[in-house]
C-alpha cells in the first residue's frame, strides 16, 4: 500500500524524525522565554519579578513585532525582550526550518553544532547592553562578544559538517554533564557582582567539575586555582575590564 501511494516506510520515518528534530530546535529557540515564564509563577508567592501575564505579553509582542520595532527604532535602544527575539530566537527559528527540510548525515555533529550556536547567540544577547570597543580601549562587552562570535562560527562549522559528512548517531543523553555545566554558568552570573571574580570563577569551575564522576579533586583544585589566577590577571589588568576581584563586603 505504501509503495502504491508513492510513499515508503523509510521516507515516512525520516519525515517524522525531521519534524521531531525541528520541534526540538524550536523549543530551544524559545527556551529563555519558557524559563522566564515558569519562573514568573514564583511571583505568586511574593518573589519579585514580572507576573506570568506580563511575561507572556512582553515576549509575545517582542516575537511578533521584533523586526518592525527594529526598523522603526531610528537608532534608539531596543528593549531586552526585542533583542532576545532578534539575536537569539529568530536565528534558531531559521535553523529549525532548515532542520525540517534537510536530512543530517551526522546527527551528533549537527545537533552539537546547533547547541553551540544557541549558547553563542545567548551570550551575544546577554552582552548586548555592555560597552563595546572604543578605539583601542576594550569595553566590558568586548571579550564576551568576541568569544560569542567565535563560538557561533565554530557551531556553524560543526553543524555544516553534520549535514555534509556521515557521522555518528545521537548518543544516549546523560543529564549530569549539561546540568552541572549549566549550574556553573548560572552560579557565575549570579555571584560575579556580589562575590567578585575570584570566588565566583573558582566556584563555577568546581561546580562544572561535578559533571563527571571521573573528576580527580586534587588535580581539579590545582587547575581551578591556576585558571582563577589567570582570569584575575587577564581581565582586570591585561584587558583593563572593570571587573571586581573580591566580595563587596570586603571592599566596603
Amino acid at each position: 500500500m505504501a509503495d502504491t501511494l508513492g510513499h515508503s516506510p523509510d521516507s515516512s520515518a525520516s519525515t517524522t524524525r525531521n519534524a521531531t528534530a525541528a520541534l526540538a530546535v524550536l523549543l530551544l529557540a524559545l527556551a529563555p522565554q519558557i524559563i522566564e515564564l515558569l519562573w514568573s509563577f514564583a511571583t505568586i508567592f511574593g518573589v519579585s519579578g514580572r507576573s506570568p501575564i506580563q511575561v507572556l505579553t512582553a515576549h509575545g509582542s517582542a516575537l511578533l513585532l521584533a523586526i518592525p520595532n527594529y526598523l522603526g527604532a531610528g537608532g534608539k535602544a531596543l528593549g531586552s525582550d526585542t533583542l532576545l527575539a532578534l539575536i537569539y530566537s529568530y536565528p534558531l527559528f531559521a535553523v529549525a526550518l532548515l532542520t525540517l527540510f534537510l536530512k543530517e548525515k551526522g546527527p551528533q555533529d549537527y545537533f552539537g553544532g546547533v547547541a553551540l550556536m544557541a549558547l553563542a547567540l545567548f551570550a551575544l544577547w546577554a552582552s548586548s547592553d555592555l560597552q563595546g570597543t572604543r578605539g583601542f580601549s576594550f569595553g566590558a562587552g568586548t571579550a564576551p562578544r568576541m568569544f560569542g562570535v567565535l563560538m557561533l562560527l565554530l557551531g556553524m562549522g560543526v553543524a555544516v559538517m553534520g549535514l555534509v559528512f556521515d557521522g555518528p548517531k545521537l548518543a544516549t543523553y546523560h543529564w549530569r554533564g549539561p546540568l552541572f555545566v549549566t549550574l556553573s554558568i548560572l552560579s557565575f552570573a549570579g555571584a560575579i557582582r556580589p562575590l567578585g571574580l575570584i570566588i565566583s570563577a573558582f566556584a563555577a569551575f568546581m561546580i562544572a567539575a561535578l559533571g563527571t564522576p571521573e573528576t580527580r579533586w586534587k588535580e581539579t583544585i590545582i587547575v581551578g586555582i591556576c585558571l582563577t589566577a589567570g582570569c584575575s590577571l587577564l581581565f582586570p589588568y591585561a584587558l583593563g575590564l572593570p571587573l571586581q576581584l573580591w566580595p563587596r563586603f570586603l571592599i566596603q
